[in-house]
């Protein structure tokens, strides 16, 4: 693996994919503990405003805050501690790792940037490791729009959006996505019984920890923590 030439991948495209990067059994005791955690058919933790307003249907877990081991194994894999330092830096800091389950029917996630995009050195890293394979038969494809983490703020519902470079994702078991948080993607809605991915979110040193506690989309500015749109887009 061309740690170098990965880099440049992905400062290029603000994205990058690296299938069978994860051991496939450690993959499957992840994706058991996460069915064994949610079931399916848990209960939304949003309010209605935010899950009708972002289109997004996704419920939240954070697996190493309640001291389950397989999923510290996962964020000490060496590769990827020594990838996350190629793109970050060596003072990078690794935020949280956070489930995300999105049951039948459900909608995904409408365009989004997952952190304010005005200072293009302010910026988290997703390092999204999937325990299942994601397919068109299941749904909850991944969306991005290649380059647009250098395009400043993904454009509002009353402007002009051009999809033609849009690429879809299909991740399988073990494979790792590296998502770089100003890049405008999206998720489609999940055909299948469900769709989960977990993200080992991370960033440079010197970027606020809540840099993700504002989440910009086509129609507003979200901010989780006070659960409240902050601002409306035209």
């Amino acid at each position: 693996m061309d740690i170098q030439q990965l880099v440049a991948q992905f400062q290029r495209d603000g994205y990058l994919v690296l299938d069978n990067f994860f051991d496939k059994q450690l993959m499957q005791d992840c994706n058991e503990a996460i069915l064994d955690h949610f079931g399916m058919s848990p209960e939304f933790l949003h309010n209605d405003e935010f899950l009708s307003q972002a289109d997004t249907e996704v419920i939240p877990w954070f697996p190493e805050r309640e001291g389950v081991a397989l999923f510290s194994e996962v964020n000490r894999h060496a590769l990827l501690s020594e990838l996350t330092k190629a793109i970050l830096g060596d003072d990078w800091y690794s935020q949280y790792s956070m489930v995300m389950f999105s049951k039948q029917g459900t909608k995904g996630q409408a365009w989004h940037q997952d952190c304010p995009p005005e200072n293009p050195e302010q910026f988290n890293l997703n390092r999204l490791v999937y325990t299942m394979d994601i397919s068109e038969h299941t749904g909850g494809l991944t969306q991005v729009m290649p380059g647009s983490h250098k395009a400043g703020l993904l454009p509002s519902n009353g402007q002009p959006m051009s999809e033609d470079d849009m690429v879809t994702l299909t991740p399988k078991a073990g494979t790792l996505v590296l998502l770089h948080g100003h890049c405008w993607h999206k998720v489609t809605p999940v055909t299948g019984k469900y769709r989960v991915s977990t993200n080992y979110r991370s960033a440079p040193q010197g970027t606020p920890e809540d840099i993700t506690d504002i989440c910009v989309y086509r129609n507003m500015r979200y901010r989780f923590s006070t659960s409240e749109t902050i601002e409306v887009r035209g």
